[in-house]
């Protein structure tokens, strides 16, 4: 200990909040909601020179990225529309979330992951990912044998865990349906190399049950085999749901870079009925099934025994009609899945009497305004902030362009 050190003079009635690094640490920990650090930052002067600071919203998205605020929907194919989901003063405006594009664009909305959003432009045979609150764009071609004219397409987006800087984008397509078996295959890109990996394939056979699909694509549904659903991520896997006459959940693992095919139970899939991956409790794998036939939603966990065999358990099921006050066959037999939050363990759905937001944990829900067409949505859980938008980059094909910053007013 130097002598400078012994002779510093220090407070004794200075507490936790005049140093500097303990009060950004108790900052950091304030609720992700978008109100939180504006109205921290009109405390004091010092409070929203630290709040202003980007690389604390840096930090303050990372410790927050595991436990994301559910912000709102994009819809699937009504271009880029945002629906806003929380009330004020945390509701972001829908316009807040837009992007410009060329009316002669098809543009797909293919998932959303630790604050990106990932979208396929068909006519362009391109992929963007884009980070609504930073404004951050990539646009990256797809490999030659994802042909987006000609098949249908799925995909999603992720960071690795601590990373802030880069990004993977994991496409996934059917092979051609005249090769048997027929294959699924995969690719992944990232963003830090900037270039696509090795294609990854597996031979899947049709199982005995059909499911159906109440999203766009139905008339071509002998085509699909990855659903329009996004992916879920579980662990360091990615889940997709396999519909038409393939119905069953595509396993892509991470770190092996593998897929695989996993079977739901035998003969539960009906006409009309949904099923999506999800979360089990627990944090293992489980799917979401909605029976039409009785209104009913059941949450299954895959289960493994001591000798390693899995078998699907069934946990709890919830009576929808009684949760939304379901009363004739119509109103029961409209029930749709529309979308599922990973992170916020929120489903959507839609029935005649509304589109309910529920919280599959606490059963608590919230009634939305019901859209004029019917289409899937997907979730944005993110960290935002009112009025901050941090660094923007222009980035295509491999070249970020330096743009500005806007602080915290």
């Amino acid at each position: 200990m130097t002598a400078s050190t012994c002779c510093r003079p220090r407070s004794p009635a200075a507490g936790p909040l005049e140093d500097e690094d303990v009060l950004t640490e108790i900052l950091l920990r304030l609720p992700p909601q978008p109100s939180s650090l504006p109205r921290a930052s009109a405390v004091c002067k010092r409070w929203l020179s630290l709040i202003s600071d980007p690389r604390f919203f840096r930090r303050f998205r990372l410790h927050h990225r595991r436990n994301p605020p559910l912000l709102g929907f994009f819809d699937t194919y009504s271009g880029l529309t945002f629906q806003p989901t929380l009330d004020a003063p945390n509701r972001v405006p829908p316009g807040r979330f837009s992007l410009q594009r060329d009316d002669s664009d098809i543009v797909i909305t293919l998932g959303c992951r630790h604050g990106l959003v990932l979208m396929l432009y068909r006519n362009r045979n391109q992929v963007r990912v884009w980070d609504p609150v930073t404004c951050d764009n990539h646009r990256i071609g797809i490999p030659a044998p994802f042909d987006v004219k000609d098949t249908v397409i799925n995909g999603a987006v992720l960071r690795a865990t601590g990373d802030v800087h880069h990004f993977q984008v994991v496409l996934v397509v059917a092979g051609d349906e005249d090769e048997l078996p027929r294959r699924v295959l995969a690719c992944v890109y990232s963003s830090e190399t900037g270039v696509w990996g090795n294609l990854i394939s597996t031979p899947i056979s049709p199982f005995s049950q059909k499911a159906s699909l109440t999203m766009a694509y139905m008339s071509i549904l002998s085509a699909i085999v990855v659903a329009c659903a996004p992916a879920v991520l579980v662990g360091d896997s990615l889940y997709w749901t396999l519909v038409g006459d393939y119905a069953g959940i595509l396993e892509f693992d991470l770190e092996r870079q593998t897929l695989a095919v996993i079977q739901v139970p035998a003969g539960m899939i009906e006409e009309g009925d949904e099923l999506t991956v999800m979360r089990a409790e627990g944090g293992g794998l489980g799917f979401l099934f909605v029976s039409k036939s009785d209104c009913t939603a059941q949450l299954w966990m895959l289960n493994k025994d001591y000798n390693a065999v899995l078998s699907w358990v069934l946990g709890r099921t919830i009576e929808l009609d009684k949760l939304f006050s379901l009363k004739s066959r119509m109103e029961r037999d409209s029930l749709a899945m529309l979308g599922f939050a990973e992170y916020s363990n929120v489903v959507l759905l839609s029935t005649r009497a509304g589109l309910f937001m529920v919280q599959l944990e606490s059963l608590q829900f919230k009634k939305l305004p019901q859209a004029e067409v019917l289409s899937s949505r997907h979730p944005f859980e993110s960290v935002y902030t009112a009025g901050n938008s941090m660094p923007l980059h222009s980035y295509n094909a491999g070249i970020t362009k330096p743009g500005y910053f806007l602080m915290i007013a």
